[in-house]
């Protein structure tokens, strides 16, 4: 499939996505963030006092606070991205529940200047698709894709996709910076990305 290929198959999946990401909100509300806080992070035996970063949900996306929230309460340390420019990747900030923060782009929260910046060793990452082998459709910026490029040359990072289970599809198109996702938490339960 060529790039232009490709670029389009992108773009007529994620209308179809954000259409029933959109369902799936109406259909689930709040009870989607709770079952995946109630899932936890247990499934990736991870320490406490990993640095685990977030994201301020927008729109429709599944909330991951409750999850957060939980993660502090077992002694994980918190972070948030920080947009830094077009085509740049996220830096992640200090965060905790009931901090002060920036509206950026698109409403996004986002951590004040004066948290330090942290490199996670646990990702979660919107998506608006998914497939399992951990390829993940986004808003098309590219933004995730250059962080966890970043971050995996520095040392292992687990990147973890929140999604409804209605958004899983059998084959999201694939480009060759598209970085995959290692295992999708959804409401039902964790879903480890396999290679395929």
């Amino acid at each position: 499939m060529s790039e232009l290929t490709k670029l389009d198959a992108k773009r007529e999946l994620r209308a179809q996505a954000i259409e029933r990401r959109k369902i799936a909100f109406e259909k689930h509300g709040p009870e989607a963030s709770r079952k995946i806080a109630a899932h936890g992070l247990d499934f990736l035996t991870a320490n406490a006092g990993s640095i685990v970063s977030g994201f301020a949900a927008i729109r429709d996306e599944i909330n991951p606070a409750p999850l957060m929230a939980w993660l502090q309460a077992e002694g994980f340390r918190l972070a948030l991205p920080v947009m830094q420019g077009k085509g740049r990747p996220l830096l992640m900030r200090a965060w905790a529940p009931g901090d002060a923060m920036n509206s950026a782009a698109w409403g996004i929260a986002e951590p004040l200047d004066d948290k330090p910046a942290l490199d996670p060793d646990i990702v979660l990452v919107p998506l608006l698709a998914f497939d399992t082998r951990g390829y993940r459709l986004g808003y098309g910026g590219g933004f995730y894709d250059r962080t966890l490029h970043r971050l995996r040359k520095l040392k292992p990072v687990v990147a973890v996709g929140l999604a409804y289970d209605e958004l899983r599809v059998d084959a999201v198109p694939v480009e060759s910076y598209d970085e995959r996702l290692d295992w999708v938490l959804t409401p039902s339960g964790p879903v480890h990305c396999l290679d395929s």
